[in-house]
């Protein structure tokens, strides 16, 4: 479904290994909604040892029962917490996590009379899981570019952060090829590659067939229909007659109605929704 490796993401995986040296705790990045698949399969070789705590982010656009259920499961490989970059909520946990696991080293320089060093972070994630503006929260002075689009944050900067926190800006990092049919669908789903990149009907219908299963009664009430078919095909028909999505001769204008069904999923106007409630 997605074959995308940009030549800056490439080049950004083998800066990333040699900044990892200088790099205190790495923050691993995912998406609430999809935590497995939002999950780089090269990031744990490429850490290593390296300290690391896992944050979960966009926790407001996902079901918090099965957030909960993720946390406390990837809380077994690393600390890890919730979050909403885009407000700020839970981001001071975040940093009391990752100030825990530099506590023994921070005592001993103090044990031993040396200045206090600021902890010196790396964010890692794939593309548009919410780096920039988790970053935008941390910083002191001002904000670093963000955007809507996937891949927007491409340089590579030292910034300095509040409470003692330095960041090594990485851009995100996607992996070759995904072959896994699934786990492209979420990462297109969730706004993880560009819209270009993918069929918007084809994903736009395999999203819909999940979701008449687990917010029926939502979809009726957000796309004003009588119920909701059985058939995701003909749901989708009826989906783009309400909204208006029709073609000459009066025929369903699928890839504009795949379209309207993704947006209302990323902008939450469908309710919180997790893709993922097990990792198999």
């Amino acid at each position: 479904m997605i074959n995308w490796y940009p030549g800056h993401m490439a080049k950004a995986k083998e800066k990333l290994k040699e900044n990892l040296k200088v790099v205190d705790v790495v923050i691993e990045l995912l998406d609430a909604r999809i935590p497995f698949s939002s999950r780089n399969p090269k990031f744990d070789s490429l850490i290593g040892d390296k300290k690391k705590v896992i944050v979960l982010n966009k926790m407001d656009l996902a079901d918090k029962k099965i957030t909960d259920i993720w946390v406390k499961r990837l809380s077994e490989e690393a600390p890890t917490v919730a979050i909403n970059s885009l407000n700020g909520q839970r981001i001071n946990l975040m940093i009391s996590k990752v100030k825990n696991l530099m506590s023994d080293k921070l005592n001993q320089l103090k044990r031993q009379g040396r200045r206090k060093k600021p902890i010196r972070l790396m964010i890692i994630g794939v593309p548009n899981v919410g780096k920039s503006q988790l970053i935008n929260q941390l910083c002191e002075y001002g904000s670093v570019k963000t955007g809507n689009k996937p891949g927007v944050t491409r340089g590579q900067q030292w910034i300095k952060m509040r409470k003692d926190l330095e960041l090594l800006d990485t851009p995100g990092i996607l992996w070759p090829r995904i072959d896994d049919e699934e786990i492209s669908f979420k990462l297109a789903a969730t706004g993880a590659v560009k819209e270009e990149l993918y069929d918007s009907e084809l994903v736009g219908y395999k999203l819909l067939k999940v979701l008449k299963d687990i917010i029926s009664d939502t979809l009726e009430e957000q796309f004003d229909l009588s119920q909701v078919n059985n058939d995701t095909l003909e749901l989708m028909e009826d989906i783009g007659r309400r909204r208006g999505c029709l073609m000459s001769g009066g025929k369903i204008d699928r890839e504009r109605t795949g379209n309207i069904i993704l947006n209302e999923f990323k902008s939450g106007k469908l309710g919180r929704i997790s893709l993922e409630i097990s990792s198999n």
